[in-house]
């Protein structure tokens, strides 16, 4: 249920608006941001330029920072009355407690209020965060349904969910009259993961489930979606771990190439890869400062060709020819 509509114009971001998918026809009132801005630290100046830009995708999850981020968040948001309501707010909740999954009614109740109170105001966008493939789907389905009806949430997706999962939660929530989830996030960056950055995620770079959201159209939010700043040349123990490898390296070369010759940055054709897949992409970026944020939003300026996107993912090896 997300697709592409106005361009972008000057000083603001370009925005798209809640679309049918192939599994989902619950519509959002409002355009949602190509970009998502991520809250896993909160900083109001940013918060502010986001607004500024054009910007009104906000992603954050009840366990980010033990609940502080959607505290700080909602916190911003009180300040905030002239923007307040017209804010896609997306948050994850259900994430496992150590060893316990965390996939329960009573979990999944506990986390929507705790968002709630924290935000407070309904979320647009709910996920979980995880799964619990022991658990069939129906009732899970079933569990979320009563905070749509509630009014305490307005869509639903699945964060980490398995394609086959999602499938089967859709296929029972139209055969019982309930809503099913409208998008999925799982990573998805220029950059492959050499291992999970996090227990039991999913990565489109998986060709499955690339193809997957190819056949479905099912719109996807992509968390780390700038590979926790590899192609801006930020090392660290995690993104070296996660992310340095030969061909890795070799997409950031590539990247770099084409950025000079397009004027901009190595991280805004890397992102501009992601948002130009052939199915609905939304990019959830962390940006720290201001500057970061507005390098973002410039992505959405760029326009790859097909020859770009294949040759800076390494599936074309002639360097390619610009007019």
């Amino acid at each position: 249920m997300l697709s592409l509509t106005s361009p972008l114009s000057t000083g603001s971001v370009r925005k798209v608006e809640i679309l049918e998918s192939a599994h989902n026809s619950l519509p959002l009132d409002r355009r949602v941001s190509r970009l998502v801005l991520g809250t896993l630290l909160v900083d109001p100046a940013v918060l502010d330029e986001w607004v500024r830009l054009g910007g009104n995708a906000i992603d954050t999850a009840r366990v980010y920072g033990d609940g502080a981020a959607e505290r700080d968040l909602g916190a911003w948001l009180a300040s905030r009355p002239d923007v307040r309501d017209e804010l896609v707010l997306i948050t994850k909740g259900a994430h496992p407690d150590g060893a316990r999954r965390r996939v329960t009614r009573a979990d999944i109740a506990a986390d929507v209020a705790a968002s709630l109170e924290a935000l407070g105001r309904p979320v647009d966008v709910y996920m979980l965060h995880r799964d619990d493939p022991a658990l069939p789907v129906g009732p899970i389905m079933e569990w979320l349904n009563e905070h749509l009806r509630a009014g305490h949430v307005r869509a639903l997706g699945a964060s980490n969910w398995s394609c086959e999962r999602i499938d089967e939660a859709n296929a029972f929530a139209a055969g019982h009259g309930l809503e099913g989830f409208c998008c999925s996030s799982p990573h998805l960056s220029l950059a492959t993961q050499n291992e999970q950055h996090w227990d039991d995620t999913r990565s489109a770079r998986d060709p499955a489930i690339l193809a997957w959201h190819e056949r479905t159209q099912m719109p996807l939010f992509a968390w780390s979606a700038q590979a926790r700043g590899f192609f801006a040349g930020h090392a660290s123990e995690s993104v070296d771990r996660v992310y340095d490898n030969a061909d890795n390296r070799e997409r950031r070369r590539r990247a770099s190439a084409l950025a000079g010759q397009l004027g901009c940055t190595t991280n805004q054709v890397a992102l501009a890869w992601v948002l130009q897949q052939a199915f609905p992409v939304y990019a959830v970026v962390g940006a720290r400062t201001v500057a970061q944020l507005r390098e973002a939003v410039g992505a959405l300026e760029l326009d790859l060709t097909e020859d770009d996107l294949r040759w800076i993912d390494l599936s074309r090896d002639r360097p390619m020819t610009r007019g």
